[in-house]
């Protein structure tokens, strides 16, 4: 077997001989298997096909042999074996059912709970669920009322009744059975006599002994077959009269008329049950006597029967003979004649008893009333003595009446996840139309959580707005809805929706919510019906039993019907322990706000720009839901005369001990209720920064931003959370919570901004704190905020938001000096100042927590002591060397260490740990409790909870004793150990809940690289373990098993295969390599990163051959395996160039790859032996370009030759692609991009200088002899006018390449250039290289661009230049460019007819040039729109090139380098100022710039050009910041590749 199997099966093999076999896992059968013999690879099969003990059962032959693959041998052992074993567990049930009753029923109970302890259960529906529970005896139940006959009371098959008794106190009714099993079948009147015979035997003992008593018909009343006594298991009636006509017997088998009438009284008419049997539709029932011998009828008599009996000779009814019958225990004899005397003169006695016991009945006694708060306490608690927000609810609920409404505030108060509603009328009358005034739900429908779309956990919660507002779930259709949804009656429904119902609550109980985390209450407030029933069923299969479930039924009679018909999966006795039953909802309401830690405030306070407050609607405030807004009132709600002093003290420690503080630690501060919160220096700098910000009279933008810049776990997130807490009154103050889109937080904090509010012009300032956000989150946000100011048209001077940015860094200070402005770091060093502040605060804790172990306030203690390596490595060597390193509970600790040294913001889920250690779930907030109580001391100074998410986590106090641990432990275990332990443990890798997030945290251990651009300490090439279990003994053979191990855990992962490729090339081992590549290309056949990642296998391939080639001049022999490696990789690059991009992706990264190889390739070609003895490189340029073959090449490169010949265009073609994707996008790169991206450094962050030196490489080949190109190189320094025809085209165009001036990109990178003298000087070179009198027929287009490209440049640089034609003279070279038609020209050239054709003067415009500039605008827009349409809306990362200046001529062209150079500041002041819209406020901006008047019309944007009806429309860079409705405008006007665009929108 497999390690991991064996040691799966290792822990199942404990456990499999104490389970039941209905609850063996997988593993469970794997270890049964293995016990019997049966072979390994059929055990493996088995296990993969997820075979459970419940399936086990029920396997066949055909799919032993036909799925599985097993031979007959096997199979017959196999389940001649199951077959044992099933017997076996029949047999061990009789055992337990002869043993006393209690104490079987308390063990059976035992084992089924045990069934929770495991994590991989079965599924099973409700109907399994019920049976499972059944037949293994667990289910037993009540009497019906002594002789009442009420109308919801039903029994359940196979369900066990109490023993048959004897007389106790004469008034508690003795019972006794008869299961009629055989006898129901006979006809009519041997029927009627059987019935008779034991009614009348029993009647009459009964009426002897002066006692209650009941006869039971279709109960067991012996052990028999598979039944248990006591078994209810009901029988067909046929016809009722033949049970109500055997009483006529009275008159025949009772001595006298008196005694015959008091029979009468005594025995009542039958009464008929119904049993309830989900297994099977036929109706039976259990009929009962009971026997009420009144003292005032059966006083002074004894009663004689003689029973009839049917005689089978002649067919007729004979009666006995006439005797007395008493009770002894559970048996009815006759009274012998011995006996006799005693008996009557003991009657006496028993007449006065039966007297007595009467008139006590029927007196007036205190009735005995269970503490109802205390038990609805318990119920929706858990045991705690409050509700807080520790569970989530689930309410199901039938039609609640108006006059009930007024009494669910405790409702409202509830943490409540989703309702179940019963009322098609909810939304007008009902229990919705209440709710939702006070808090926000989003309406649902059955179908809502079938998931047809299979998305996956956190995507379907979000779709549904899970958590964020409550899911109200319409469970019989919604009247006065246009929808299909109607009301249905209870057939159909369980026709049509039971199936959907079934899914939605295995969804919540299996996928969403976990185990114990919530509880589900049944409120019934109207007539029960069947479908509200099956919803009970379903929940109590899913959950396991009656634990975490609580109903609540409005009156007796409603609870009647429901436990009768309940019951059928959960026996009558559960149901009243999780019963509230008569208690009026206004009590209901009032007792559970009475435990209330919290009370939903309907309006919570925020301040307003007139220094007072207005109210916020938690209606409305919940629409908000990508904001944690903090109110000035908030945590008022919080009831503290209920939160005890322990809680206070828990919620301090929990800071203290390392968890991420909270608004109630502030709010008990400001209360006094604990010890004041440390402002570190950080705080008093922002403080400062923020208030200079408030305070101005006039903003400099609208959009200002706080950075704070903090070493994990340094306190930098509480700093900034106390920025917000101590302004609350001042602005409005929110957190946007994680994986928000932009547009919509956007859009709620201008809603928050706005509220209740009338001047736009006038409100306070929105405080927004972003948390661990990306740079181009933000970005984007300070964008969409900004158009959404300019749409409103919001006074620029006007202060709206300010964004509190809280980022790690390993290095804050630096971060601190690149904008030192607007920007603070928060370390682990402390001033002065602190430290006395910090000893000062651990002497008020070391008094406050004096009871408790000051190690749990381990954090804040290494924060006083700065985080000294000394101190933390000897903390973690005194806890290692008290743990038991062999315990499940250390192995945790490994792992915990492993993934948060490794993965920011790691957890691992409570549940995940209940799973490992085996500990049966308990309720949600005792969940971390009991776990806490499982683990070691040493434990639990090390692991701290997390419960901000719906799902409890736990991880390492601290990042940095995560990494000691780590440290120490490798001395005697690698990581590489820790890492395969934890990849290959099947139950945290297999276990349900949280398993998204989980399997996310794994990948990122593998994949995710560290960036210096993300605050990490450097870069790496992989991940940081992957870079550590390299550095170990053999560690690149282990990093690979360990890649190997994750693919398979982790589901086959194709970037996990892709990682692995990328490892075994960097090590030289290709073959491996080239197999994983094509692994994940087969896994991901379509993306771009891993069809490029096989592209690069080949290219790290061929570098390995060349540079180990050891001939400095090979043979084109030698040659073949190097030049048939370096074709695969450019053409393995092909295939990824083809592919259409990912969403994120802006440029293909596989031209790089595929310039890398040629550009090598034509290296080593000069090398060959063939062509180096040549002069120069003529023999390889004619080999290349021509249809030459050398005769020593023709041979062995015979399948080479097509590719290589066209080696020179497909490489310019390349370098084309870069060069013009480049021009249209900037070039940064998503973070999810960075783990895939292959490429070198410089290709990644300067792709533009990497381009201009490889088309420098590129051209040096094909520039001719060195000769003839240093000859070039001269004739273009010399003032002739005919300089240009020295070169061929070709050779010019190589020239132009090697000079710079060979691409757009190129060309423009030169006006970046630090000396603009050098690169005027350059551009004037590679004009020179083209004729004086050059017209458009002289050139391709390409060389056409480049040269029209170089004049613009170089008038942008030198603007005296002798080189520069005029703008009419380009204007007529560019009249060659087609602007459309099926040879339409590239986007480079339509980009140069709307710069050049911009018309200085629109009045001055001729009507041709019109029509060029409105035809390229068009379908340079077209282009775009076609490049874009595989991305996601990415318009912004579009660069702008050059702007419309107020000059003449070329002059009107300004390159956007001109104006950021006169832009100050560091990078990210500079970048802020063309984000905030500044550098349009800023002087050199408006003296060079020109503003252009347009309109808006239709939502777009037009300017006028020539006549009046020549309009051309210009693309708003911000789309937002276009005005709504019909506006004139002025903005300054931009030039980029997806067309003209607009900057700055004004309205005139």
């Amino acid at each position: 077997m497999t390690s991991s199997m064996k040691m799966d099966c290792h822990s199942a093999d404990m456990d499999w001989h104490s389970l039941p076999y209905s609850s063996w896992t997988e593993s469970h059968v794997s270890s049964w298997l293995e016990s019997i013999g049966i072979k390994e690879n059929y055990i493996l099969k088995l296990k993969e096909e997820e075979v459970t003990g419940s399936v086990l059962t029920t396997l066949q032959r055909d799919y032993l042999s036909i799925t599985i693959g097993m031979k007959s041998g096997q199979i017959e052992h196999l389940l001649k074996k199951r077959d044992d074993l099933l017997k076996t567990g029949q047999s061990k049930t009789r055992t337990k059912t002869d043993s006393s009753g209690n104490t079987r029923r308390d063990k059976t109970e035992n084992v089924f709970v045990s069934e929770e302890t495991f994590d991989r259960e079965v599924k099973r529906d409700s109907s399994n669920a019920s049976k499972d529970i059944v037949k293994s005896g667990v289910a037993s139940c009540e009497h019906r009322q002594f002789d009442q006959r009420p109308t919801n009371f039903r029994y359940v098959k196979h369900n066990i009744l109490p023993p048959e008794t004897g007389p106790e106190n004469m008034i508690v009714p003795c019972h006794e059975y008869k299961s009629l099993e055989t006898a129901h079948k006979l006809d009519s009147k041997r029927l009627k006599t059987k019935i008779a015979s034991e009614v009348l035997r029993f009647a009459c003992a009964c009426m002897n002994m002066r006692a209650n008593g009941t006869i039971h018909f279709g109960i067991m009343d012996s052990v028999k077959s598979t039944h248990q006594h006591g078994e209810i298991i009901g029988i067909p009636v046929q016809s009722q009269e033949d049970f109500v006509d055997a009483l006529d017997y009275i008159e025949k088998c009772f001595k006298g008329s008196n005694h015959q009438c008091d029979a009468r009284k005594c025995i009542r008419n039958p009464c008929f049950i119904e049993v309830l049997d989900k297994e099977s539709a036929e109706k039976t029932w259990v009929v009962e006597y009971d026997i009420v011998p009144k003292a005032s009828t059966v006083k002074d008599k004894l009663y004689c029967v003689g029973v009839p009996k049917f005689s089978e000779k002649d067919g007729k009814v004979k009666n006995e003979e006439q005797v007395p019958y008493h009770r002894v225990g559970a048996n009815t004899p006759r009274i012998s004649d011995d006996e006799l005397i005693r008996f009557i003169q003991d009657l006496r006695e028993k007449d006065q008893q039966r007297e007595e016991a009467e008139s006590s009945s029927n007196e007036t006694a205190l009735d005995f009333r269970e503490d109802q708060k205390r038990k609805l306490t318990i119920l929706l608690t858990g045991g705690k003595t409050h509700m807080d927000n520790s569970l989530y609810y689930i309410i199901v609920t039938n039609k609640i009446q108006p006059e009930y409404l007024d009494s669910i505030t405790f409702l409202v108060n509830m943490n409540l996840f989703c309702v179940f509603d019963f009322d098609p009328d909810s939304e007008t009358t009902g229990l919705y139309s209440k709710y939702k005034e006070q808090k926000a739900v989003t309406p649902h429908f059955l179908h809502d959580y079938e998931n047809n779309k299979r998305l996956g956990n956190s995507e379907l919660i979000d779709s549904l707005k899970l958590f964020d507002r409550v899911s109200w779930i319409y469970c019989n259709g919604r009247n006065n809805f246009p929808g299909q949804e109607v009301p249905s009656d209870e057939n159909t429904w369980i026709k049509t929706r039971k199936k959907k119902m079934k899914k939605a609550v295995s969804l919540i109980c299996n996928e969403i919510l976990p185990r114990r985390s919530f509880v589900v209450v049944f409120l019934l407030m109207s007539d029960v019906q069947q479908p509200l029933v099956e919803t009970f069923h379903e929940f109590y299969a899913e959950m396991n039993g009656h634990d975490c479930l609580a109903v609540i039924a409005e009156s007796k009679e409603i609870y009647k019907k429901w436990s009768s018909l309940a019951q059928l999966s959960c026996p009558i006795s559960s149901l009243k322990e999780i019963s509230i039953v008569d208690m009026p909802l206004s009590h209901v309401d009032a007792t559970v706000q009475s435990i209330q830690l919290s009370k939903n405030q309907p309006e919570r306070k925020l301040p307003v720009s007139n220094g007072g407050l207005c109210f916020l609607k938690s209606v409305d405030e919940a629409m908000l839901d990508s904001l944690e807004i903090i109110s000035v009132d908030q945590c008022d709600d919080t009831n503290l005369e209920i939160m005890s002093e322990d809680e206070i003290k828990e919620t301090e420690l929990y800071f203290y001990h390392g968890g991420k503080i909270n608004w109630i630690n502030f709010w008990l501060a400001d209360k006094h209720k604990c010890g004041v919160i440390i402002e570190r220096d950080a705080y008093k700098e922002a403080s400062e920064i923020l208030d200079n910000v408030n305070h101005r009279r006039k903003a400099v933008r609208p959009i200002e931003s706080l950075n704070i810049y903090h070493q994990p776990g340094s306190g930098g997130s509480t700093v900034a959370r106390q920025m917000l807490w101590s302004r609350r009154t001042k602005v409005r103050c929110a957190v946007v919570k994680q994986s928000k889109e932009v547009t919509t937080v956007c859009e709620h904090a201008v809603k928050l901004r706005e509220e209740n509010e009338n001047d736009k012009n006038n409100c306070l300032p929105v405080l927004l704190l972003l948390e661990d956000q990306n740079p181009d989150y933000i970005d984007n946000l300070r964008r969409h905020l900004g158009n959404v100011i300019a749409i409103k048209k919001i006074n620029p001077s006007v202060l709206c938001f300010i964004l509190l940015i809280c980022n790690r860094s390993n290095d804050p200070e630096k971060m601190c000096r690149a904008s030192p402005s607007q920007t603070v770091a928060v370390t682990h060093k402390l001033s002065d100042q602190e430290k006395s502040l910090f000893l000062e605060k651990i002497d008020q804790l070391k008094f406050q927590f004096k009871d408790l172990d000051f190690d749990f306030i381990l954090t804040f203690v290494l924060m006083s002591k700065e985080f000294q390596p000394s101190y933390i490595k000897d903390f973690v060597k005194n806890i290692l060397d008290k743990i038991d390193h062999t315990s499940l509970i250390t192995r945790l600790i490994r792992f915990g260490a492993l993934l948060n040294c490794y993965v920011k913001d790691s957890y691992i889920s409570v549940s995940h740990c209940e799973a490992y250690l085996g500990i049966a779930p308990t309720v949600r907030g005792a969940k971390y409790h009991a776990f806490v109580d499982n683990l070691s001391d040493e434990a639990k100074l090390i692991f701290i909870r997390d419960n901000s998410t719906h799902i409890e986590l736990i991880r390492i106090i601290h990042p940095l004793v995560a990494k000691e641990i780590l440290s120490q432990l490798s001395v005697n275990l690698p990581q590489s150990s820790i890492a395969m332990e934890l990849i290959n443990d099947d139950v945290l890798i297999n276990h349900r809940f949280d398993r998204d997030q989980f399997l996310k945290t794994i990948t990122a251990l593998f994949i995710r690289r560290n960036k210096k651009s993300r605050g990490d300490p450097e870069d790496t090439t992989f991940s940081p373990l992957i870079q550590k279990v390299r550095t170990e003994r053999d560690g690149v053979q282990k990093a690979v098993d360990l890649m190997e191990a994750a693919f398979i855990a982790l589901g086959k992962d194709a970037y996990v295969a892709q990682q692995l490729a990328r490892l075994l090339y960097t090590n030289e081992r290709f073959e491996e390599a080239l197999q994983w590549a094509e692994q994940a290309k087969s896994l991901s056949p379509y993306d771009t990163f891993i069809l490029d990642t096989l592209g690069q296998v080949y290219k790290w391939w061929f570098y390995h051959l060349y540079d180990t080639i050891e001939e400095k001049q090979p043979s084109p022999e030698m040659g073949v395996e190097i030049i048939s490696i370096a074709l695969k990789g450019i053409s393995a690059f092909r295939v990824s160039e083809k592919t259409p991009k990912k969403e994120t992706l802006i440029l293909n990264t596989s031209f790089y790859g595929e310039v890398d190889v040629g550009c090598r390739l034509l290296k080593f070609l000069s090398e060959v032996d063939v062509f180096s003895k040549t002069i120069g490189d003529s023999e390889l340029l004619r080999y290349l370009l021509t249809d030459y073959i050398p005769s020593e090449v023709k041979t062995p490169w015979q399948r080479f030759h097509q590719q290589l010949k066209g080696l020179e265009r497909s490489l310019r073609q390349a370098l084309e692609c870069i060069s013009e994707d480049l021009s249209y996008f900037q070039t940064d790169i998503s973070e999810e991009d960075e783990e895939l991206d292959a490429r070198d450094p410089e290709q990644v962050y300067n792709p533009r200088k990497w381009l201009t030196k490889k088309s420098a490489v590129y051209a040096g080949f094909f520039c001719g002899t060195q000769k003839e190109s240093d000859e070039a190189a001269e004739n273009a320094n010399t003032d002739t006018m005919d300089q240009g025809k020295i070169l061929s085209p070709f050779q010019r165009q190589m020239n132009s390449y090697k000079f710079g001036g060979g691409n757009v990109t190129s060309i423009l990178l030169l006006l970046y250039d630090n000396k603009p003298q050098r690169a005027g000087k350059t551009l004037e070179d590679i004009i020179s290289m083209y004729s004086g009198n050059l017209t458009c027929k002289d050139l391709d287009e390409n060389e056409l661009i480049n040269f029209l490209f170089c004049q613009i440049a170089l008038n942008c640089i030198l603007p005296g230049s002798s080189k520069l034609l005029s703008l009419k003279q380009l204007q007529d070279l560019s009249k060659r460019f087609k602007t459309k038609g099926k040879h339409m020209s590239s986007a480079s050239a339509l980009f140069l007819l709307s710069l050049l054709f911009w018309p200085e003067n629109s009045e001055e415009v001729s009507s041709a040039d019109v029509q060029i500039l409105l035809l390229a605008i068009d379908a340079l827009q077209r282009l775009c729109e076609q490049k874009i349409q595989y991305m996601s809306q990415r318009k912004s990362r579009i660069v702008t090139h050059f702007f419309l200046a107020k000059a003449r001529g070329l002059n009107k062209i300004v390159h956007r380098s001109a104006i950021e150079k006169q832009i100050k500041g560091t990078l990210s002041e500079r970048k802020l100022k063309w984000l905030g819209g500044e550098v349009w406020k800023s002087k050199e901006a408006v003296q060079q710039l020109k503003r252009i008047e347009g309109w808006t019309e239709n939502e777009n944007l037009y300017v006028q050009c020539g006549h009046k009806d020549s309009k051309i429309r210009v693309i708003p860079r911000y789309s937002a910041s276009l005005p709504h409705g019909n506006e004139k405008v002025t903005f300054y006007l931009g030039f980029s590749f997806d067309g003209i665009v607009a900057f700055d929108i004004q309205v005139m």
